[in-house]
């Protein structure tokens, strides 16, 4: 007998927390993820769900929702299930090869746009991803210039598609290792999510990170290797005036601080999250 929408939910929550998966501890993840993966599987929206609780699904419905849910089990992301995730306004695939947007990061994104920059300002993007941060700012700032850099080919690529998908082509995506490929340019704006996470963190071993590529996750010892790169070479790439946004890890607002303090960036300070957290540092360039 073919299941009702609720009953299918009933039955996915139950299952997702009797195998200890979707559990944050803080909010009732197993519901949230089991509405997302119903809703996939239906090619609706989740509201979808919320409005038609009795409709049965079909056989080839039962076994797509089936199938996204015994990936869900053995730990598999949502995200990497259903090929795709929400961010700022825009829908965005996303593939083992790139990090998953969260909505942490859109925090770097209302930075940005509450700065005071040229009309046609041009902004980097490093190490874009899914092109997320790039393609939410182009979205809003149809007159910046914006430049997107990966070192992964397929994440280059997908941004591309992203892009395309959104009507952003505008956006320019290249594959590059941080700043190899923008030799001699100027930007006004350089912004990055880059990887921040201690090689050895047990966080590594838990939930969604542990199928993410650990080129996007890690950097040293201490996970601050690739910020140092990054403020270290930022100052030759910004025009006058020009800012660096950062997001990292919420204990090492006080260590990036001092990096870019001693590479003379100016009016640093940092931005806190929704959970009152320091998550993003940012700062000016005196030239």
């Amino acid at each position: 007998m073919l299941l009702t929408i609720a009953q299918a939910l009933s039955w996915a929550r139950e299952q997702l927390s009797s195998h200890n998966v979707s559990d944050d501890g803080l909010h009732d993840c197993a519901a949230i993820d089991s509405k997302i993966l119903l809703a996939a599987s239906l090619q609706r929206e989740v509201i979808y769900l919320h409005t038609w609780p009795e409709k049965r699904l079909d056989k080839l419905q039962t076994e797509i929702f089936k199938h996204y849910m015994s990936q869900r089990i053995l730990g598999h992301p949502v995200a990497y299930i259903i090929g795709f995730r929400d961010f700022w306004t825009l829908r965005l695939n996303v593939s083992a090869a790139t990090l998953i947007p969260r909505p942490e990061t859109e925090l770097i994104v209302e930075i940005s746009l509450s700065l005071d920059l040229a009309k046609c300002a041009k902004v980097l993007d490093l190490g874009t991803g899914s092109g997320a941060i790039a393609l939410a700012l182009a979205s809003e700032k149809p007159n910046w210039l914006i430049t997107g850099l990966d070192k992964i080919a397929e994440a280059v690529i997908l941004a591309k598609d992203n892009a395309t998908i959104h009507k952003l082509e505008r956006v320019n995506f290249i594959q590059s290792d941080w700043f190899s490929a923008v030799e001699h340019q100027q930007f006004n704006l350089i912004v990055t999510n880059p990887p921040y996470i201690e090689d050895n963190n047990r966080y590594l071993l838990q939930g969604d990170v542990r199928f993410e590529p650990s080129s996007a996750l890690t950097s040293g010892s201490d996970g601050l290797d690739d910020i140092r790169l990054i403020v270290s070479q930022s100052k030759h790439y910004l025009a006058a005036d020009g800012w660096l946004v950062i997001e990292h890890g919420y204990q090492q607002s006080d260590p990036i601080r001092d990096i870019l303090t001693a590479h003379g960036f100016i009016q640093i300070r940092n931005e806190y999250d929704l959970n009152g957290f320091p998550r993003v540092s940012l700062g000016k360039v005196e030239k």
